[in-house]
């Protein structure tokens, strides 16, 4: 019987024993208590020995907040130079408008310089060396043109300074043939009106009947008095 009980308690069947601690409960949660302590000690020391190591002083927050204001700053600046480079684009085309435009004035200024110098040569030729008190006329031109035109050029003078004005009317009068027979034609749209000081410059282009030849052209100036000056041209 007694090895019976002895195999019995010595093998696999042996009844189950349970063992239980003699320390209090109170004691148990003491000793709970000073280890979530020192846990929480040793986390709070790895999270400041962190912040240590990842260079995150006391003061990085303010450093934050003024590298915030600098990136504001240099984006505001940055804006600043990118409308001053859009206005001085803009200034750039204007300019370059406006550099065009007086290059063609320039050149319209050049051409009027040379229309004028041909001007004062045309009137230099024509003052006589002996001007007298009266209207004359200096420089009757005309020249037939391709397709049956003629054109006539023509400057009345009054020769002195600060004369009276002159005020009357232009005849002009081509002489020739036409088909071989003898013709002549006035200006079709009749006496030109003529109210001047000095002078006086005109010109214009005249359509020619079909077989006409134009041989003399004869100018009249005429004020309310009567013929002031007359010239002849003969082609």
């Amino acid at each position: 019987m007694r090895f019976r009980l002895l195999r019995r308690r010595l093998t696999i069947s042996a009844p189950r024993v349970s063992v239980r601690s003699a320390m209090p409960w109170p004691l148990r949660w003491a000793v709970l208590a000073i280890m979530l302590g020192f846990c929480g000690a040793i986390a709070l020391w790895a999270f400041e020995f962190g912040k240590n190591l990842a260079g995150l002083e006391p003061h990085a927050r303010e450093e934050v907040l003024a590298l915030r204001e600098q990136l504001a700053q240099m984006r505001d600046e940055r804006d600043k130079a990118q409308s001053v480079a859009n206005t001085s684009g803009s200034l750039l085309t204007a300019e370059r408008a406006t550099q065009e435009r007086l290059l063609a004035q320039v050149h319209q200024l050049e051409q009027d310089n040379r229309s004028l110098r041909d001007d004062l040569g045309f009137f230099e030729k024509l003052i006589p060396a002996n001007s007298q008190d009266d209207v004359g006329i200096r420089g009757l031109q005309a020249e037939v043109l391709a397709g049956q035109q003629l054109r006539w050029q023509i400057l009345v003078i009054q020769p002195v300074k600060a004369g009276p004005e002159f005020k009357g009317r232009l005849e002009m009068v081509l002489s020739g043939t036409l088909a071989g027979k003898p013709w002549e034609m006035p200006l079709p749209q009749g006496p030109v009106a003529l109210q001047f000081r000095q002078y006086r410059r005109l010109e214009g282009v005249l359509e020619l009947p079909a077989q006409a030849v134009v041989k003399q052209v004869t100018a009249r100036v005429l004020d309310a008095n009567g013929s002031r000056a007359v010239q002849t041209l003969k082609l």
